[in-house]
């Protein structure tokens, strides 16, 4: 049975830089959501809010087109974010309902708002968005998985990125999605981190419950929040990914 939530983010963060490679594998897929927000933003974008900014990746990409601010709600993953971009600002808060008095010209969230199992949440995250934005400023957010996407038990496996790994260790990422009942809205994600230090295997598990919307429900999770909503797609090897470009008046 999966946990709540994922020790990813907690006494395992220490995995986390080595799972992809922050400038390889997140630096084309922030040129693509760069050129979206300029396209369709009504105003110049200097500055940035990154919600859900877990390890800070997508930040150390963003940053060089962007004046970028983090918000995440583990204190682990803020940690490696601060570490890998000590020159941006990172604050600590759930996406759902903060404030930091500030607004930016533009807000982008990745991967993190599939932690939102319900609609409501979903709704409260994009009106909190649409607080944190100047007039004329863009959002994009880019769900990992919908509906119309989700592979029953599609199971995949990665090797740790070896310059980010320490001395003695190898790491195997499996990951795993698997829906129990397809009349609700969420998923069960499960992952196995196979850890070898120094040639000694150690296995630990890992998992929570993410969400799954259709498409329509994003463009009305959206549109009810005060959005008005365009579509993109971006292509990372054999998988495709919608990308929802907001603006506000």
């Amino acid at each position: 049975m999966t946990t709540r939530h994922l020790r990813l983010y907690s006494d395992l963060a220490w995995l986390w830089p080595m799972w992809g490679s922050h400038e390889a594998e997140y630096a084309d897929y922030c040129v693509h959501a760069t050129a979206l927000l300029r396209q369709h933003a009504r105003r110049p974008l200097e500055s940035m809010l990154v919600l859900s900014c877990g390890g800070g990746k997508n930040v150390f990409n963003l940053k060089r087109e962007f004046r970028v601010s983090g918000l995440d709600l583990s204190e682990d993953m803020l940690a490696l974010a601060r570490r890998l971009n000590p020159e941006c600002e990172f604050f600590a808060g759930d996406m759902r309902d903060f404030d930091l008095g500030r607004r930016f010209d533009a807000v982008f969230i990745d991967d993190g708002i599939s932690h939102m199992t319900r609609r409501a949440d979903l709704e409260a995250v994009f009106r909190t968005a649409h607080l944190h934005l100047e007039p004329g400023g863009a959002l994009l957010v880019t769900p990992d998985v919908t509906r119309e996407s989700f592979v029953q038990n599609r199971t995949t496996v990665a090797q740790a990125e070896a310059s980010a790994s320490p001395a003695g260790v190898e790491v195997v990422f499996v990951e795993n999605v698997f829906d129990p009942d397809p009349a609700d809205e969420s998923f069960e994600f499960t992952l196995v981190y196979l850890i070898r230090e120094r040639g000694i295997l150690r296995i630990e598990t890992d998992g929570c419950e993410l969400g799954l919307f259709s498409i329509d429900a994003w463009r009305a999770a959206l549109a009810d929040s005060g959005f008005l909503v365009r579509e993109a797609w971006y292509r990372q090897g054999d998988d495709q990914y919608l990308n929802f470009v907001c603006t506000v008046s």
